[in-house]
């Protein structure tokens, strides 16, 4: 069976495996001494959105009118998470919880790097990519306030966007 990208963009996969495998990758990377490993996660993350970019678009336009509800359907098509989405307008400050994170869903005690950095990135990278001729407005992935893997009820992604042009 020959699967394409966009095959596997419209299956409903489990996320098991790649919980799995972001956690044993992190653990690999660091008995083999390899740094940077919130960077390296977000770079997957960034990777991620342009590929999935090519087969789906939520929308033509971000702003700061419909950010909101961008940012909630992509979390719910592409990991089918229903998420709470603050907007702080006076610092440029978007807060997300997901009570169900699909990188998150055990505590680690030997992990540095919350898996949903990659999430964090993906989110920011599709709507760089939405957004790219446009400049209307970026979003960059701050921290990981709280994570599901470090004992939290919930993920907290952090993000700052910008607004009318990079």
């Amino acid at each position: 069976m020959n699967l394409t990208r966009e095959d596997l963009i419209m299956s409903d996969a489990t996320m098991n495996q790649i919980r799995n495998m972001v956690y044993h990758l992190e653990r690999f990377m660091k008995i083999n001494g390899v740094s940077e490993t919130r960077e390296n996660l977000r770079r997957m993350g960034r990777n991620i959105a342009r590929s999935y970019i090519k087969y789906w678009k939520p929308i033509e336009n971000v702003n700061k009118s419909n950010l909101h509800d961008v940012i909630t359907t992509i979390y719910k098509k592409i990991l089918n998470s229903s998420v709470s989405v603050e907007v702080d307008e006076i610092n440029k400050i978007i807060t997300v919880k997901d009570n169900d994170c699909s990188l998150c869903k055990y505590n680690f005690n030997d992990i540095d790097v919350a898996g949903c950095e990659i999430i964090a990135a993906m989110i920011s990278e599709i709507i760089y990519c939405i957004n790219k001729e446009k400049s209307s407005l970026i979003l960059e992935p701050l921290d990981i306030l709280e994570s599901r893997t470090f004992g939290y009820k919930s993920c907290i992604h952090s993000f700052k966007y910008k607004e009318g042009g990079v």
